[in-house]
């Protein structure tokens, strides 16, 4: 039986976030029931739900930063019981027969479902069979998913789990490219950009044991930077600071989504050093191959990450105390957080508290 509940939406392409009902479906023999807690708020959010990436499907509930607690299994699920704390992150299901998804890559998946569907289905704004019409994500109260796309979160973060809660995007989205690319202790690590991405880099990068340093336009963030646990910052606005840094890191992790020198990077790198893109930019970047050919320098991208590898991160971070640094707000300020947001008005994520503030007859302000 198909339950009603509580979320924050856009009704059409316009994108206000407003109080709505949703559909969740009945908790399958293998599903878990989630009562969230907390969701995280990400900039796909935003671009999905006022259409910015193409038409998407109505009413849009974003949200893939999602805390909650088990409130029903399904009979054949073995991993989860009642009561647990676990999390969700940016997709709920996928082909499970591709290459990809058989070696883990499930963010990767190629494959198709029933009625010839994408594989890989996001938590939010993907067409499913279920009776719902397409996934809704956590600015709800409550979401139903498949034992095998739920992550457990250990006890030594449960006094934080509103910090934790972006971990599953914006953490898994450097963490991923930073172990596949080899970054480990002793490594020399940039960090270009110090957002919502950047800061988890470099809180990365500084428990893995490596050499961290911030590319910044200023020094307005120094003191910031440091507290994270970056080591050093270099201004990309003085080339004397660039010129004394040249050649020397094995890594630069890019978090920037705006157009950018792409040379000017890469000639900081050591010889066989990687520039990893994470940020999205719309518009192509020029590239230099002559750039790379000297010292052998490789260029890569990735993609969140698979559940396996997401667990290992939560794993790292219940191990190692790293969380986020954010802004609890009450649904409430849903709107307000997205204006700020496209500002970089946050430091240096928000993060929604849906169990206290998702309630009926609740005003979002506009």
């Amino acid at each position: 039986m198909v339950e009603q509940v509580l979320a924050v939406g856009g009704k059409d392409a316009k994108g206000v976030l407003e109080l709505l009902e949703i559909p969740r479906r009945e908790t399958g023999p293998k599903d878990v029931s989630i009562k969230i807690k907390y969701c995280g708020m990400c900039h796909s959010d935003l671009h999905h739900t006022k259409q910015e990436w193409g038409k998407t499907l109505l009413p849009s509930v974003p949200g893939h930063e999602i805390v909650g607690v088990v409130d029903k299994v399904g009979p054949q699920v073995t991993k989860f019981k009642v009561g647990d704390v676990v999390g969700v992150g940016c997709f709920v299901n996928s082909c499970r027969n591709c290459d990809e998804c058989k070696q883990g890559l499930i963010q990767y998946c190629s494959g198709k479902r029933d009625g010839g569907l994408p594989g890989l289905v996001g938590t939010y704004g993907a067409k499913v069979l279920d009776g719902t019409s397409h996934t809704h994500g956590g600015y709800s109260q409550k979401i139903v998913v498949d034992q095998d796309y739920v992550l457990s979160i250990p006890a030594s973060l449960h006094d934080k789990l509103d910090r934790v809660a972006p971990l599953l995007c914006a953490g898994i989205t450097v963490w991923s490219p930073m172990v596949h690319y080899g970054v480990k202790k002793g490594s020399s690590v940039a960090v270009l950009g110090l957002g919502g991405l950047g800061h988890m880099a470099v809180k990365f990068a500084a428990a893995m044991g490596c050499h961290v340093t911030v590319l910044a336009r200023t020094h307005a963030k120094n003191a910031e930077a440091i507290k994270l646990g970056a080591h050093k910052i270099v201004s990309v606005s003085s080339s004397e600071e660039l010129a004394a840094a040249a050649r020397s890191f094995d890594f630069i992790v890019d978090t920037v989504s705006a157009k950018h020198d792409l040379g000017t990077y890469l000639n900081l790198l050591r010889t066989d050093g990687t520039l990893i893109i994470v940020g999205g930019v719309p518009e192509p970047l020029e590239l230099r191959t002559f750039s790379l050919i000297p010292r052998r320098l490789r260029i890569g991208g990735s993609l969140v990450g698979g559940i396996k590898e997401t667990q290992e991160m939560i794993d790292f971070c219940g191990q190692h105390q790293v969380v986020s640094e954010i802004e609890l707000v009450p649904v409430t300020y849903s709107n307000k957080a997205w204006e700020r947001m496209l500002k970089s008005d946050v430091k240096f994520r928000f993060v929604l508290d849906i169990e206290k503030s998702l309630t009926a007859g609740v005003k979002i302000d506009v």
